[in-house]
């Protein structure tokens, strides 16, 4: 299995639709908008280029992709004009795997040139360009020096590859409680690997002074007993549910494992530093939880975040296990999950973290 071929979102805006189920993602945007304000008024103290360029790294598609744009040509937009600067134009790069739903992007781009217009004026008619850039953001995607600021949000925490030395790992489809000795240590291996490699390409990509925002999923000091680990738990446990019934082996199983990660601040931290590209101005951390209020919703919640869950994650289990059994599995999946948090809330942590690139 190619992940870049089937790490994706459901696409469309269909009720499992990542389109129709990302309030999760969009909760996020709207927490880390501070700091991206924050980091390009200090990218811009002394004034901006003649066109501001920037990327947006797996900007998935639905009424999400457009919002950390907004924000920020907003942010240079209101900075400009308390300055009494002019406003510089806008090269947009929305990024992500080539079977992302571009075509669904591609369509919100006309209606959002004209909200600009009509909240800015018409001369941003021919202010800002938008323009998709197809690719994995673990290999290079744009010139040397052409990047002023780069945003990603709900990304960097998917892995460009499954661990390697995770076969032992059986009957579970990330990391576990129950996963053997090494497992979450081989997932902390692929994710230094991956995130050293990110900032440097980041580095090569970004101007002298520019600036980067990232927002992902990290966790506490055991990645193990995060809610995402949790969560991918009760679907292996749902899919072995599948297995008994015949809908597929346990072997199929056994040899699917999610590229996911959720880092430790401390892993993070660690990372840039040796990694040395980029400054640490800024790390949040926000924490948030799946519980239930009283026993008559606990159902209503468990379908709720397997529709999340499907709309992130059903192309990569189509492409292992086929898609035969899909409603079974996630009608499955929504009971075991309303039935996990009627006993336990769902902990999690965001990490949201601002970067400048080093001087050299």
């Amino acid at each position: 299995m190619t992940l870049e071929n089937v790490l994706r979102m459901n696409a469309g805006d269909g009720e499992a639709s990542y389109a129709k189920n990302s309030g999760v993602q969009e909760a996020l945007l709207l927490k880390s908008r501070k700091v991206v304000e924050d980091c390009i008024n200090k990218y811009g103290i002394n004034g901006f280029p003649q066109c501001f360029k920037l990327a947006d790294l797996g900007c998935s598609s639905g009424p999400n992709t457009l919002l950390p744009v907004k924000t920020i040509i907003d942010t240079v937009h209101a900075t400009c004009q308390r300055k009494g600067l002019d406003v510089p134009e806008f090269q947009v790069f929305l990024n992500d795997l080539p079977e992302n739903d571009f075509n669904t992007t591609f369509r919100m781009v006309q209606p959002f040139y004209s909200r600009l217009a009509d909240e800015k004026g018409d001369k941003f008619k021919d202010k800002c360009f938008i323009s998709g850039v197809p690719g994995s953001f673990y290999t290079r995607l744009f010139p040397s020096g052409s990047l002023d600021f780069v945003h990603s949000s709900s990304s960097v925490h998917w892995l460009s590859q499954v661990p390697e030395k995770v076969e032992s790992n059986k009957g579970h489809i990330n990391i576990a409680d129950e996963s053997p000795p090494g497992i979450c240590q081989a997932y902390l291996n692929q994710y230094t690997r991956d995130f050293s490699t990110f900032l440097h390409l980041r580095s090569d990509e970004i101007t002298t002074k520019g600036c980067m925002v990232l927002a992902f999923q990290g966790s506490s000091a055991d990645p193990s007993k995060s809610g995402s680990c949790r969560l991918f738990e009760l679907l292996a446990k749902s899919l072995l549910d599948m297995s008994s019934e015949g809908f597929l082996s346990e072997a199929e199983i056994d040899s699917f494992n999610f590229p996911f990660y959720n880092p430790t601040v401390d892993e993070v931290k660690v990372i840039i530093e040796r990694e040395g590209s980029f400054s640490l101005e800024s790390l949040q951390t926000i924490e948030r939880r799946i519980e239930i209020q009283s026993s008559t919703n606990k159902d209503s919640m468990g379908e709720m975040v397997a529709k999340r869950i499907r709309a992130v994650n059903e192309p990569m289990l189509i492409a292992h296990f086929g898609d035969t059994f899909m409603d079974k599995l996630f009608e499955r999946y929504a009971e075991r999950v309303a039935e996990h948090i009627s006993k336990e809330n769902l902990e999690f942590l965001d990490l949201i973290i601002s970067l400048t690139r080093k001087s050299y």
